[in-house]
This record gives structure tokens, C-alpha cells and sequence, in this order.
């Protein structure tokens, strides 16, 4: 059996990836203001073509570019990944119309999106969502509630929200609204995060939609939900192994070339283990994304264990990688602009977002005791 690669084509196309977002995208963010929006930055990333590629091509491509810009530039990473999270359930539910309004801005870096989906009681359990969508009239609602620990919020021009149409109806009474931002009644605040990326409170105090604005049908939201978060998943996985990939970089140079106790500390055999076991890891969980990845491109029918075992074993690797690195460096990796204290912001929070890692184990079991619930 042939040992699994990626094309040479793709190969070649990571690896360019690494290089603009090394030379053109890093200048950009370091630039930007922790915590804002970084809209020169969108633009560049639109100007390179790359912010279309999240409409135009398929999981395993969006896993790649990923990896890549995450290698290099994880602000050009996420900022990219929070454009397509926030605009895909345009993209895949959308009216012809809204595709026509919003998605142009998107893919030029113009237009921010947000995906507002969490909410202060109800984070990853998203089927109790209590932002309320209150009819008013024939084919109207009005918003009233809370969503919190929003990317791109409060800056973003639309969101994709998610609000109940129908009290005590659980995942079946849930619906996504594209949401402009200069609706009335809506408001927000920016949070002080670890991680440098805008995330922010969205506030709604009778905020008027309209049928105009469903996406996917009304009552049928959680699906709107659960299939964007099903093909983002394995890439945030691949975001956070291309943090891994870069923090074992750092460590292969860094053991090379400090000396140690009358060698190098590579000599140390502790340390080649250590080393050895971040490589294991970075790839194992690599091969796990990719596969994901492939699956959900070839529509397979177990796409939702796929991406919560890739999401769950990439993030949990990349914690404890980057972590490792930062013992092997030492004191030096703990100093303000250094890559690995950089990363070591960056790597916690996936293991939250789009489903905790406890999320993902039960997403896992669930799916493995199907067959045994028939």
C-alpha cells in the first residue's frame, strides 16, 4: 500500500502559502492593533485571492491554506477563517440576494462577518440558545438577548445570528439570521482576551428582521449551525497544526545549536525523546485533519465523528507541543514577541471555540453508539 502524500501541486501550493504569508501578510499584522479588527490586513488577504478560495474550494484545500498561513502569520490565519465561518452559512444558505449583497465584500476583505452563535449560558450547548426572536406581525421578529465571546465582534458589518423562533423546541426552534450591523437596537463591546484576535458582546434590544433575512428556513438554524461548524472543524484543527508544525521548527533549530552540558542539547537524550514525541504527535494529528478533511469532500456519512476527532486530537496536540517547545527554550520563549510566546497565547483557545474538547468526546461517543441505537 502506497504511503499517504499530499499532490505535488498542493505541496508546492503550502509552501507558497507559508511565503506570502510570511513576506506580505506578517508586516500587516504586526501593524494591527491586538484586539481589532485589522481590515488592511483582509484587504491584502482579498487583494492575494486567498479570502474567495474559503466559496471556491473544498475542506481539504481550506485545511491546507490553513496549515499554511497558521505556519507563518496565525492574525492572517484567523483572520481569514473568521471571514468564512461568519459568511459560509451565506454562502451554503443564502438567497440569491443576500449571496449578491455580502459575499463580494467578504472575498475583497471590505465586508467583516461574525458568526454569533454563542451566548453567556449557553456556549456549547447550543441547542439552548435563549436569544429571542419575538414575531412582530406577518414574516417579522425582533431580536432581544446576548451573544458573547463573538469574533469580530463588535466591528463586523454582519453577522450570522442565531436566535429562537420557537420557545422549548430545543435544535428545532432555532433560527439563523443575516443580521447587517447597522440594524437598530444592536450594540456591542469588545472583551480583553488572551489571544489577540477581536472578539466581543453583541447586544440586541428588539433588533427588526425579516423573512428577507432567514437563512436555510425558519426553525431549521441548528442545521444552518451544525453544518458550518462540521466543515471548519478539521480546519481548525489544521490551524493548530500548523502552530504545532512551527513550534517543532523552532525546537529542531534551537536544540541544534544550543550547547549543553559539553554538547548540544539535542544530544541530550531526554530531549531527542521529547522532541521525537512532538514530531509523533504534529503528524499523527496531521494525517487525522487531512482525512477529515478528504471526507467531507467525498460526502461520507461519518463526516461528524471526522471532524470532532480531528478538531479534538489537533487542538489537544498542539497545546501540548507548543508547551513542550517552550520548556526546551527555556526562559527566552517566555519573552514578549517571542514565536513561542506568541503561539502560546494563540494555542489555548481552540481547544474552546467551535465545540470544547469535552464537546468533541461526546460528539465522538454519540456517533460510535449509533448503530447500536437502531
Amino acid at each position: 500500500m502506497p504511503a499517504f502524500s499530499l499532490e505535488p501541486a498542493q505541496t508546492a501550493w503550502c509552501a507558497e502559502l507559508r511565503t506570502l504569508a510570511a513576506e506580505r501578510l506578517r508586516p500587516l499584522a504586526e501593524q494591527g492593533e491586538p484586539g481589532r479588527v485589522n481590515r488592511d490586513l483582509l484587504a491584502e488577504l482579498g487583494q492575494l485571492g486567498l479570502l474567495k478560495r474559503l466559496f471556491d474550494s473544498g475542506a481539504l484545500d481550506l485545511c491546507l491554506l490553513r496549515e499554511s498561513l497558521a505556519y507563518a502569520c496565525t492574525e492572517a490565519e484567523t483572520a481569514l477563517a473568521l471571514q468564512g465561518l461568519g459568511a459560509h452559512p451565506v454562502h451554503a444558505h443564502g438567497t440569491p440576494a443576500q449571496r449578491a449583497r455580502w459575499l463580494p465584500g467578504v472575498t475583497d476583505g471590505t465586508a467583516v462577518a461574525a458568526f454569533a452563535l454563542t451566548e453567556p449560558g449557553a456556549g456549547s450547548d447550543a441547542a439552548a440558545l435563549s436569544l429571542r426572536a419575538d414575531p412582530d406581525g406577518t414574516s417579522r421578529w425582533r431580536l432581544t438577548g446576548e451573544k458573547c465571546w463573538i469574533s469580530n465582534a463588535p466591528e463586523a458589518d454582519f453577522c450570522t445570528v442565531f436566535a429562537r423562533t420557537t420557545p422549548g423546541a430545543g435544535a428545532r426552534g432555532v433560527t439563523a439570521f443575516l443580521v447587517p450591523a447597522d440594524r437598530p437596537g444592536l450594540t456591542g463591546a469588545a472583551l480583553d482576551m488572551l489571544s489577540p484576535h477581536p472578539i466581543g458582546t453583541l447586544d440586541f434590544d428588539g433588533v427588526p428582521v425579516t423573512v428577507d433575512d432567514v437563512l436555510g428556513g425558519v426553525d431549521r438554524g441548528f442545521r444552518v449551525a451544525m453544518e458550518t461548524l462540521n466543515l471548519f472543524r478539521p480546519s481548525v484543527g489544521a490551524f493548530a497544526v500548523g502552530m504545532a508544525r512551527a513550534a517543532l521548527d523552532a525546537t529542531l533549530a534551537h536544540t541544534s545549536q544550543r550547547d549543553a552540558f559539553g554538547g548540544k542539547l539535542r544530544d541530550l537524550q531526554t530531549v531527542a525523546h521529547q522532541v521525537a514525541e512532538m514530531a509523533l504527535r504534529t503528524d499523527t494529528a496531521r494525517l487525522a485533519v487531512l482525512a477529515a478533511a478528504t471526507a467531507y469532500d467525498e460526502g461520507a456519512p461519518d463526516v461528524p465523528k471526522r471532524a470532532a476527532m480531528a478538531k479534538l486530537l489537533a487542538t489537544e496536540t498542539a497545546q501540548y507541543v507548543v508547551d513542550t517547545a517552550v520548556q526546551l527554550h527555556g526562559a527566552r520563549a517566555l519573552s514578549r514577541g517571542h514565536l513561542l510566546e506568541h503561539l502560546y497565547r494563540e494555542v489555548r483557545a481552540p481547544r474552546i471555540y467551535e465545540g470544547a474538547t469535552e464537546v468533541q468526546r461526546g460528539i465522538i461517543a454519540k456517533e460510535l453508539y449509533k448503530e447500536f441505537d437502531r
